[in-house]
């Protein structure tokens, strides 16, 4: 791939920032459920999580909590509103990726960056802050009052950088997420950094990257 877009556009959580929700899915089922059900514990977390955004806009700790509660209720054991909300609290504390920093900067002194997330607004900034790379602008699902996959954070994005979807390149570890959407919606390019989330699905016209280190050699630097 060689193309060299107008802006280039970000996941946040799982792609650049390392989204502990495993960890936290951990936290809950460790005392409750036997070792070798904690990973499909974590997968029915997961999956609940992206049910809950699927519908009219809610706040992220009334997503977590949600989907929480729904895993718990499918394995039969107790939730713990508490333990919901200390999921939120802990969302801004979460770094980088190691792979990130260095070569995001470098890409980010020749190429506007962006970030689409579903974040709240009060949420994002402290994980930005920690990837130490500048950014033309960064964007929610809070203010766009939708969460993706649906299309209406992308569209909402669009219309702000008053850009058309061609002219970007998105770039998440998630198909499902972000890659499929902006496959649909046009856009210029999409890149999957294959973090071992999900698996490939090269039908839908994406480069992969082992991490953001790669990413450099795509827009020519």
């Amino acid at each position: 791939m060689s193309f060299r877009p107008k802006y280039i556009t970000f996941d946040c959580y799982g792609t650049l920032t390392n989204f502990r929700m495993g960890d936290m899915g951990d936290m809950v089922s460790k005392d409750r459920l036997p070792e070798e059900d904690h990973a499909a514990f974590r997968r029915d977390f997961a999956a609940y999580r992206l049910d809950e955004v699927m519908g009219a806009w809610q706040p992220y700790a009334d997503v977590l909590a949600n989907a929480l509660e729904r895993t718990c209720k499918k394995w039969k054991i107790a939730f713990d509103p508490a333990e919901a909300r200390t999921i939120y609290e802990t969302v801004p504390t979460w770094g980088p990726w190691a792979d990130v920093p260095a070569p995001l900067t470098k890409v980010g002194k020749e190429i506007p960056l962006v970030i689409l997330s579903n974040a709240m607004n009060s949420q994002i900034q402290a994980n930005v802050d920690k990837l130490e790379a500048p950014f033309h602008a960064i964007y929610t699902a809070e203010q766009a009052q939708a969460y993706k996959p649906l299309f209406r954070p992308f569209e909402y994005m669009l219309d702000m950088l008053d850009c058309a979807p061609e002219e970007i390149m998105h770039v998440s570890a998630s198909y499902r997420y972000d890659l499929m959407p902006a496959r649909d919606l046009h856009f210029g390019a999409r890149v999957h950094v294959n973090r071992g989330f999900e698996p490939e699905a090269p039908g839908y016209g994406t480069a992969t990257i082992r991490d953001i280190s790669g990413l450099p050699g795509l827009v020519g630097l």
